[in-house]
């Protein structure tokens, strides 16, 4: 299991070449997680294949009286049609999906699970989702600020590390020594950042400003999934789930926006509180290195069951 706030689920999925799924925010209680963003995150599996993700998943959804987040909403068995077909199944590709800014075995991959979804029977359309190219500003203020929110109480009192104190040290040392311990530099980071955009004269420009991207992002999603006036839908829309393969371990250390910008397919699922699914979709050569790419389905707002069958549809097509 993991905790999936803006991808931490189906980006380490898709580079890992198996397969990971964040339900609906709600579906899925997270009582005894450890809260980062509170408004975004969501516990789901990585699994081998797409009929362990829906096992799983009926073990851990439904409604918990302990997390107030936690939806109202009935459970389902998520195995009962999972192999069936999606009659009529339409999915939606953006633009921005097949970005020449992408690794090219990325978009390579997105191809071929286009055809192998087209094999299968769906029909493959353009969708538009103008306010996707907002997603990684707006998740970087929103993640961040509900993270200084939620991590204040690991101050080495009530939650968290306790650092050893020096004679002379007050509280306040034992907050900050406490603190400076216990997290890593790249969660003081965001800590930091979250703390910036919430003080006096940043929170309208900064976080008020992300709330009405999220909601844009959130409208074009529901636009995008929408049967109603005369508009067919969509069951799904297919991105890839990073637009790089994995990189070796400390190579971007030094530059963390650029590790933030490979959060740019995954992120607008958490913000618009979809579902999301990401499968192997092949490998990238790297220097004779085969390194796993990840296709991502996203699908609307408890429409869990019913992607997770397209997702085996296109798991059976692909082979």
């Amino acid at each position: 299991l993991g905790s999936d706030t803006g991808g931490s689920v189906r980006q380490p999925a898709g580079l890992c070449g198996v397969v990971g799924f964040k339900p609906t925010y709600g579906r899925v209680s997270r009582y005894g997680l450890v809260a980062y963003a509170s408004g975004l995150d969501q516990i789901g599996p990585l699994a081998a294949n797409v009929t362990d993700a829906a096992l799983c998943m009926n073990i851990i959804g439904g409604l918990d009286p302990l997390d107030s987040t936690s939806a109202h909403v009935p459970t389902v068995d998520y195995l009962a049609e999972l192999n069936l077909p999606v009659d009529g199944l339409r999915i939606g590709v953006p633009p921005e999906a097949r970005s020449a800014s992408n690794h090219g075995d990325v978009n390579r991959a997105m191809e071929r699970a286009i055809a192998a979804l087209r094999g299968a029977g769906a029909t493959i359309v353009d969708v538009e989702l103008p306010h996707l190219k907002y997603g990684i500003a707006a998740y970087y203020i929103v993640a961040p600020a509900e993270a200084s929110s939620n991590l204040a109480r690991f101050d080495g009192v009530r939650y968290g590390h306790r650092a050893t104190l020096e004679k002379g040290d007050d509280l306040v040392d034992l907050y900050a020594k406490s603190r400076a311990e216990g997290f890593g530099s790249e969660v003081q980071r965001r800590i930091m950042l979250g703390t910036y955009v919430l003080s006096s004269g940043y929170y309208d420009a900064y976080y008020l400003t992300a709330l009405k991207a999220r909601r844009l992002i959130k409208r074009d999603f529901d636009n995008a999934f929408s049967t109603s006036a005369g508009n067919p839908g969509v069951h799904a829309v297919l991105m890839p789930s990073s637009p790089h393969p994995a990189w070796t371990i400390g190579a971007k250390a030094s530059d963390p926006l650029s590790v933030y910008l490979e959060d740019v397919y995954t992120v607008t699922a958490n913000l618009a509180g979809i579902c999301g699914l990401t499968l192997p979709g092949g490998f990238a050569d790297e220097g004779g290195k085969k390194l796993p790419v990840g296709v991502q389905l996203l699908g609307a707002a408890f429409d869990d069951a019913r992607l997770l069958r397209v997702g085996r549809m296109l798991e059976k097509a692909a082979g």
